[in-house]
């Protein structure tokens, strides 16, 4: 008998198996798996009793708190569609991304309210607000929703090929694309990141990763599939990871670059708080530096996992691995092999790295090719937006943009991208947005921005500024400029004044030549 692949399937397991096991732990909030699945049972009445029905989006702009975590259960629930909102971006974005995935309900975090309520008429689409915490005149109180609701919500019909989600990427271009995750696409990545990363009843995840990322890597349902207990972290600081990690005795967490360098770097006494602790870390991103998994390995005596994908993949796609010819390399070699992105998980599907049209590169460690992939975690599409889906899909290859080689022992390493992302702990960030934001600017005649290597983000953007004639500024104003127009974390870290920018005979900008020389500021 046919049943579909969602994870609602792991929600109906964990009730059914682990009812008094501790489910989640926010602050001084402890919930048991039955209170935890019951709170998300009367939130998808509650939603219902709001008008929801199969196929509607409700949104969310919150941090790592359980009434986000509740989300991605009470809402498929329903047969909607959860849209979480990156909170980190301005209230431009806001708007933008809330109309057009076309929410009905607009759930809330107390940090935000202000942002939602300076443009609420501009999304005439939102029929409720709701405040997940602090609700004051004119917001919904999320908690007494939830109190009011039926215990059971209404029976639906959920087929695995409807969407489960719509996550918004600003990777490569100035507007954001709604990725559509399927029940289907979730599930299988579940199963496929449990079998590279194993997970028990006995674990505690620590949420360092933020849930809106790509549905928190999936790991909002893996570690609710094997019964493990979700541990809430608002905000993300050295101080905060260790002490959560000692007290709740935290044996797993994911970290994007900013986290993985702010954890190596931690100075001794914050170490202390979690001493003897051992934790298995999944990182992805821009590429770990070698040395950064080393000082964590050896110096923590954690072990780190480095992935690889992408939102539209699910997103894991690539895993890097242990093998048994990997015990007798030296510490340095080990490193450098685990900072490689790796080879296929088992529920991936079929990964190649290919150029010059559709041929598979050799696997030299030195011929660049695009990664592409097909298969079952590969996204439905981008929401209302066939043609960025015909650009992305060709002849049933999704194109990553990615440049990578293959190693001998058919380990991937991303060596480029071949789209102008940057990756800056662990968001990526629009260069064509940036510099279309700074344009705006009187003084600036041209402007490119490239990713360059940053000690903290892993990866920042990096100006390179060409003044209209007669015109000054300063790098100070600049940057000013920059977070005054857009979401703090995508301005360039660094300004560089130049008379002219390099171009192709065609007049493409070369920014491959602005990172080297990006790199030589580095080292003056």
């Amino acid at each position: 008998m046919k049943v579909a692949l969602s994870p609602l399937e792991f929600a109906r397991r964990a009730r059914r198996l682990y009812p008094e096991r501790l489910a989640v732990v926010d602050g001084d909030l402890r919930l048991t798996y039955r209170a935890f699945l019951d709170r998300c049972d009367r939130w998808a009445a509650a939603l219902q009793g709001l008008g929801i029905r199969h196929g509607d989006r409700v949104a969310y702009i919150a941090p790592n708190t359980h009434a986000q975590l509740e989300s991605f259960y009470a809402v498929p629930m329903t047969g909607a569609v959860v849209v979480p909102i990156n909170f980190r971006l301005t209230a431009d974005d806001f708007a933008y991304i809330v109309n057009h995935s076309g929410a009905r309900i607009l759930c809330v975090h107390s940090d935000y309210l202000d942002a939602v309520d300076a443009i609420r008429d501009r999304m005439p689409k939102v029929e409720r607000f709701v405040a997940l915490e602090g609700a004051r005149d004119g917001w919904l109180d999320y908690e007494a929703l939830l109190a009011g609701a039926d215990a059971t919500p209404a029976p639906v019909a959920i087929d695995e090929d409807d969407l489960l989600s719509i996550n918004y990427t600003s990777g490569t271009t100035a507007k954001p694309k709604g990725v559509m995750i399927t029940h289907r696409n979730a599930y299988l990545n579940v199963l496929g990141t449990l079998v590279h990363f194993p997970m028990s009843p006995a674990d505690a995840y620590l949420w360092t990763l933020p849930m809106f990322h790509a549905n928190g890597w999936t790991f909002v349902w893996n570690v609710t599939a094997r019964g493990a207990t979700h541990v809430c972290l608002r905000k993300v600081e050295p101080t905060a990871i260790f002490q959560l990690i000692g007290s709740e005795k935290v044996t797993t967490l994911c970290a994007a670059p900013t986290v993985l360098i702010a954890i190596a770097n931690a100075p001794e006494e914050t170490r202390a708080l979690a001493k003897g602790q051992v934790v298995r870390l999944l990182t992805a991103g821009a590429p770990p530096a070698a040395v950064t998994i080393e000082r964590i390995e050896t110096g923590l005596g954690w072990q780190v996992t480095h992935v690889y994908g992408l939102t539209e993949t699910s997103p894991l796609i690539l895993v890097c691995e242990q093998r048994p010819e990997h015990a007798g390399l030296e510490r340095a070699d080990l490193s450098t092999v685990k900072a490689r992105q790796g080879v296929e998980l088992v529920s991936s599907g079929e990964i190649r790295v290919v150029a010059d049209g559709d041929q598979d590169v050799p696997h030299d460690g030195a011929t660049l090719g695009e990664i592409v992939v097909r298969g079952n975690v590969v996204m439905k599409g981008y929401f209302n937006d066939p043609e960025a889906t015909a650009r992305a899909i060709v002849d049933g290859w999704f194109h990553t943009g990615d440049a990578a080689v293959v190693h001998p022992d058919g380990f991937v390493e991303i060596r480029d991208r071949f789209k102008d992302v940057i990756i800056s702990g662990g968001e990526n960030i629009s260069s064509v947005e940036v510099e279309g934001v700074l344009l705006r600017h009187p003084a600036i005649q041209e402007v490119s921005v490239v990713g360059m290597p940053h000690p903290k983000w892993g990866e920042a953007p990096h100006a390179f500024v060409v003044l209209l004639p007669g015109a000054s500024t300063t790098e100070a104003e600049l940057k000013q400029f920059a977070r005054d127009n857009m979401a703090h974390f995508k301005t360039p870290q660094w300004f560089t004044f130049v008379e002219d920018l390099p171009k192709t005979a065609t007049g493409k900008i070369q920014k491959y030549i602005l990172r080297g020389r990006g790199a030589a500021i580095a080292r003056q």
